[in-house]
């Protein structure tokens, strides 16, 4: 679970290293997010001469979060860092590769084309 202000570091390609969480598109009142959720966030730290530059606003959404998540068969998985891709407006992602591993949340929140570039879905 991440809530506003949270800093996330950036699985893709993308050109973005660091994001912060400011918000979530369509909920104004929502506190916290979880594995698979979309984003609203700004860059913090990016590499020069990418398409994403420091600043930008951006969505993503969340593959990789410290906080555990409970599954309905009622195991648990959790991961080491904070982490979320970079997509578009349509949930496309801006990277050509995934970086890690990612849960089977975001596969089954909608986002294959995620799924379909990652190594390991856990």
């Amino acid at each position: 679970m991440l809530q506003l202000r949270s800093i996330l570091v950036v699985a893709d390609n993308s050109g973005a290293k660091k994001i912060r969480l400011i918000g979530v598109p369509g909920f104004s009142k929502r506190h916290s997010v979880s594995l698979g959720d979309l984003i609203r966030a700004v860059v913090l730290e990016a590499i020069p001469n990418a398409p994403v530059k420091k600043g930008d606003k951006v969505n993503a959404v969340i593959v990789r979060t410290k906080k555990e998540c409970r599954r309905s068969d009622g195991s648990y998985v959790r991961f080491s860092d904070n982490a979320a891709i970079v997509v578009d407006n349509s949930g496309r992602p801006l990277g050509s590769r995934v970086i890690g591993p990612i849960a089977r949340e975001v596969k089954l929140a909608g986002f294959n084309k995620i799924a379909s570039l990652a190594k390991e879905v856990v």
